[in-house]
């Protein structure tokens, strides 16, 4: 049987510029649970409202735990992999359904060439929080 290639009706392209991380999580989860293909940009300017302290100290302590003799968890450092996680923690991926809605699940740092001239969804502008770029970088500098 051929996999074919979803309509363009069946794919959402979301420009997460200044979106709450956990409210376009959700969202981009419903969706490929539906079946509809999900590309979201500008994964890095994403916004994590809350204590800037207690989400840093949470990301660095799932690195350190990764850090030991055994194998994971492997918690990638890149914002376009965070947002790719944040969606995966909503979509059940352990199970076949879910495992098929995470592969239609993609997400960038700023706009591919293909994504240019199409047609982005955007959210509501969020409270001045922490970036997906930001705590990227600074995770990085705790962990060095």
């Amino acid at each position: 049987m051929k996999a074919e290639k979803p309509d363009k009706g069946d794919e959402i392209i979301i420009d997460a510029k200044d979106a709450v991380l956990g409210r376009l999580a959700s969202f981009a989860a419903k969706q490929a649970l539906q079946g509809k293909k999900i590309t979201i940009l500008n994964a890095e300017k994403a916004v994590i409202v809350g204590n800037k302290a207690v989400t840093l100290e949470k990301f660095v302590h799932n690195l350190q735990r990764g850090h030991t003799a055994q194998k994971g968890p492997l918690v990638s450092r890149l914002p376009a992999s965070m947002c790719r996680r944040a969606v995966r923690g909503m979509i059940g991926w352990k199970g076949s359904r879910g495992r098929e809605a995470f592969k239609n699940v993609r997400c960038y740092e700023g706009v591919p060439q293909d994504y240019e001239s199409a047609e982005k969804m955007t959210f509501k502008k969020a409270k001045p929080g922490m970036t997906l770029a930001r705590l990227s970088q600074l995770v990085r500098q705790k962990i060095e």
